[in-house]
């Protein structure tokens, strides 16, 4: 078993509840890390922080918010809007939101750092964990490669948010994946 402190950046309360679990089960002292410039418009986003912190609260899970990074996200996301969704723009904005997860962990002294992104089934994990090694050598905390979709994490997700009656979104998050939702209605 590890006592090592893992920063878990998540996009929303339903990825972080199996997610954090596992992490916590194989002994790692886990924060959870919100910073998710993708999500539009506010009011979604302002729902789905307002979420997270309500589960933390109630779970007891510590929790650090990194607000801001709109201008950011859409100055390197918006050349990249007409990508079909899990492709380049996905990339972009995934790796954004894990080099700022990265360099906080990196700042606060922890160990690992880790991402909820990858229970959703529309998520490439191989991506996503490639995107994290090169971050780990770039910020110089290590990267805890998982795949939170395998043993039907997803699954077990959709059941605990069930339970504790949390909001769950209809898309990925981004104006564009807005798009692509109402277009593939």
């Amino acid at each position: 078993m590890s006592s090592d402190k893992v920063l878990l950046h998540a996009c929303c309360a339903p990825c972080l509840t199996n997610s954090i679990l596992e992490l916590k089960e194989q002994g790692f002292d886990v924060t959870v890390y919100f910073y998710n410039p993708n999500i539009a418009p506010h009011v979604e986003y302002q729902k789905r922080l307002d979420e997270l912190i309500g589960f933390c609260s109630r779970q007891n899970y510590p929790l650090i918010i990194k607000e801001g990074g709109f201008a950011l996200w859409d100055e390197a996301c918006t050349p990249l809007k007409d990508e079909k969704e899990g492709g380049a723009r996905c990339a972009k904005c995934f790796d954004l939101r894990l080099a700022k997860t990265a360099q906080t962990a990196a700042e606060q002294g922890f160990e690992y750092f880790c991402t909820t992104l990858t229970i959703s089934p529309h998520k490439n994990s191989t991506k996503i964990n490639e995107l994290g090694a090169k971050l780990s050598e770039k910020y110089s905390v290590k990267f805890l490669e998982r795949n939170f979709k395998k043993n039907d994490g997803f699954k077990k997700s959709l059941l605990i948010s069930k339970d504790f009656e949390l909001f769950r979104q209809d898309y990925c998050g981004c104006k564009y994946s807005i798009r692509a939702e109402i277009l593939s209605s």
